[in-house]
């Protein structure tokens, strides 16, 4: 491979991108999960816009209602409309969600080129630590640093953006051990091509190396990690709601309205049925869009 083909393939026409789409439009629960993915990301975005009900306004005449047209997923326990806290609560899960995938792909990504870019004792102590962070166990570890911080971080940045702070860094942090792997795989096979050599002999430096020469070499691998850590982000925030250590109550997460129906699963089980569909939904369509793109990055996948 020649240095001027190198650059066609650091930057892929336009005729690449419409045979990965057509691949992906291939794959029939890849598209499913994409255009339930959308519905769900519209209507959290924009349908408390439309649906002009308070989350905190609180009734006890309507406490703990099944689904109605007046309700139409029923009502907590202090009267407050679900759909609303549902909807609202979406956009603080899902943006969890990204922000922690943002996180763990800039770590995952830079400790991965680096470490297959440079190799030697610096790909051996970057591998190191990764091997000591995937040794760790994750969820007694989320719980200890948040039980640890979140008062700290409560006074610094306020309880709702504190928290906020606090969950994506955390959950971010410990999921791109991952990537970092899959990102030095890649990272190994292309450091040995003839367009790499070209690009060093040429004087290009570590950074544009990196940034130009490698980075859209392995952008299928990073697109495909990321969907998934979304779906990762969504589930780790909600289970740490879910045992009391993550939004403060009157935050309306999808994991938070779990926790708070879990002593009400008996005679209103509405309120655990609609936050915990929300999140199943969510995450499986983000799996099989995950799916979808592994499989049309793939040239040798046929459907």
């Amino acid at each position: 491979m020649t240095f001027e083909s190198s650059k066609l393939k650091n930057y892929p026409s336009n005729s690449l991108w419409r045979n990965i789409w057509r691949r992906f439009c291939r794959n029939r629960l890849a598209l499913l999960g994409l255009s339930l993915l959308v519905i769900i990301m519209t209507s959290v975005v924009i349908g408390p816009f439309f649906y002009h009900v308070s989350i905190d306004a609180i009734d006890f005449t309507q406490a703990s209602t099944p689904p109605s047209w007046q309700h139409p997923f029923g009502t907590n326990d202090l009267g407050q409309d679900q759909l609303a806290r549902v909807l609202f609560g979406g956009r603080i899960s899902l943006t969890v969600g990204l922000m922690s995938m943002v996180v763990a792909i800039f770590l995952g990504t830079i400790i991965g080129a680096i470490a297959g870019l440079y190799g030697g004792v610096i790909d051996s102590v970057l591998m190191r630590l990764t091997d000591l962070f995937l040794s760790l166990p994750q969820l007694p570890l989320l719980l200890l640093v948040v039980y640890l911080f979140r008062d700290t971080i409560k006074v610094i940045a306020g309880p709702e953006l504190g928290i906020f702070i606090l969950v994506v860094i955390v959950i971010g942090g410990l999921n791109w051990m991952s990537v970092a792997r899959l990102v030095r795989a890649d990272v190994l096979k292309l450091r040995e091509m003839e367009f790499m050599s070209a690009a060093s002999a040429m004087g290009a430096s570590p950074l544009r190396l990196i940034s130009v020469h490698i980075l859209p070499n392995v952008l299928s691998v990073i697109i495909v990690a990321a969907t998934l850590a979304v779906g990762n982000g969504i589930i780790t925030e909600s289970t740490l709601s879910f045992l009391g250590l993550g939004f403060p109550p009157d935050t309306p997460t999808w994991g938070q309205m779990l926790f708070q129906a879990k002593d009400y699963l008996t005679w209103s089980p509405h309120m655990a049925f609609f936050p915990g569909l929300a999140i199943f939904v969510t995450v499986l369509s983000i799996n099989y869009v995950g799916d979808g793109l592994r499989d049309a990055f793939d040239p040798k996948v046929r459907h």
